[in-house]
């Protein structure tokens, strides 16, 4: 099927993340600089060096989710469902109005459903075989959101499960909209993410990026002179990408335009020293048809690694100049989602587009003096302008960038 050079409009959102519940508990939480980062819960953590979490607060499955799910679903899979359940419910789309084959579903997952996996593994090992789950079969598998909202709502259109870690949420945003250039009328699209378990959390920790710190105002600080890694979370976000025809015909409020999208590898087997993600940044504007002075805000990807900051802040150096466009980290309160947070970058940008605010990075006090970026703190600073770019890095060398502009 022939692709065009169409650019979805996002006509919903639906935001599950340890600041809020919803997209307007979370926004309004990330505004006021609110921070969803505490001691975990979902387990005793008190044996491990890293004891700090971004956990979902509120969360009763049960009041969201079909009590037939709840046995054969992780709790990463009962967050994707509320999240995707929201973005279709405040799109306003009616799904039996559509051709059969006329949504389809892109999701990112970096860990699968780990905390299912995990209890019937100690189940195996300390009862037997019989005592194992059926739903074991598919309830970890990376693919399983994708599969559980695509049987939920019924959308049998192109599909697709990515895994590109932190960069997964953009990546499959991506995918989706390649598939409404190519005539799907609806995608549903994102990430959410979460391994707040022993065996998610011993994953993690082997990456060497997690922080020790225990005091949650001071463990996640990206670009920061202390920063010292960052911390886990839970949560992520889906939108629904539709054809702007088809937006158009049913009158729907449109959040803004996907106008950019671009994803790299470090390294470039034809340029090993060229910066990944200074090529995603650059091939994403150049496709929105944007110049860098005309960025209004950056939504970093903000390891809270030093090299890795330092290595982001170059790439922002070179395509927008040393401190000239402003930066937002929401992550920095929320936690690392993985492959949730790309996706619910995304969602904060068009949210910050609409309200005209950039929200702050509340507890970075001191940025670093290598750093040349000019991230907003303290409070949310006024928004001039309509794009915005977001970026997304996934440990083992993936880039993405989006660019997404106020509607019309």
């Amino acid at each position: 099927m022939t692709e065009t050079a169409t650019r979805p409009v996002i006509t919903g959102v639906g935001v599950a993340a340890p600041t809020g519940l919803g997209a307007d508990a979370y926004w309004a939480a990330v505004v006021r600089g609110a921070n969803g980062i505490a001691e975990i819960t979902r387990f005793d953590a008190t044996r491990y060096p890293v004891r700090l979490a971004g956990e979902v607060p509120g969360f009763e499955a049960a009041e969201h989710i079909p009590s037939r799910l709840l046995p054969q679903t992780d709790h990463m899979t009962r967050l994707a469902l509320y999240a995707a359940d929201e973005a279709l419910k405040d799109s306003g789309l009616d799904l039996t109005a559509l051709p059969p084959y006329g949504a389809g579903v892109s999701s990112a997952s970096s860990m699968g459903g780990f905390e299912f996996g995990q209890r019937e593994l100690q189940n195996l090992w300390s009862k037997g075989g019989s005592f194992v789950s059926a739903y074991q079969s598919f309830a970890w598998f990376y693919a399983v959101n994708t599969g559980q909202i695509s049987i939920r709502h019924g959308l049998k259109g192109p599909s697709s499960a990515v895994v590109t870690d932190q960069a997964g949420g953009l990546d499959a945003i991506g995918h989706a909209r390649r598939q409404i250039r190519k005539g799907t009328q609806v995608m549903l699209a994102g990430g959410v993410d979460g391994a707040l378990c022993p065996l998610g959390l011993a994953g993690q920790l082997a990456s060497g990026r997690l922080t020790s710190e225990n005091r949650p105002d001071r463990a996640y600080l990206p670009f920061d002179e202390a920063a010292s890694g960052h911390v886990p979370g839970e949560g992520g976000a889906y939108v629904v990408l539709e054809d702007p025809a088809s937006a158009e015909g049913r009158g729907a409020r449109v959040y803004g335009e996907l106008a950019g999208y671009a994803a790299t590898f470090d390294p470039d087997p034809a340029d090993p020293a060229a910066d990944g993600l200074e090529r995603a940044i650059r091939a994403a504007l150049a496709e929105a048809d944007r110049a860098p002075g005309a960025v209004a805000v950056v939504f970093a990807d903000a390891a809270g690694v030093p090299a890795a900051d330092r290595a982001e802040a170059a790439a922002l150096a070179a395509v927008f100049g040393a401190r000239r466009v402003p930066v937002a980290v929401p992550k920095a309160q929320t936690g690392r989602l993985y492959a949730g947070g790309g996706a619910l970058d995304l969602v904060s940008a068009l949210l910050a587009l609409r309200d005209r605010s950039v929200p702050p990075a509340a507890h970075v006090v001191s940025v670093a003096a290598d750093c040349p970026v000019d991230l907003v703190t303290g409070g949310a600073r006024p928004l001039t302008g309509d794009a915005a770019l977001v970026l997304a890095r996934g440990e083992g060398g993936f880039n993405a960038a989006a660019v997404v502009t106020t509607a019309g």
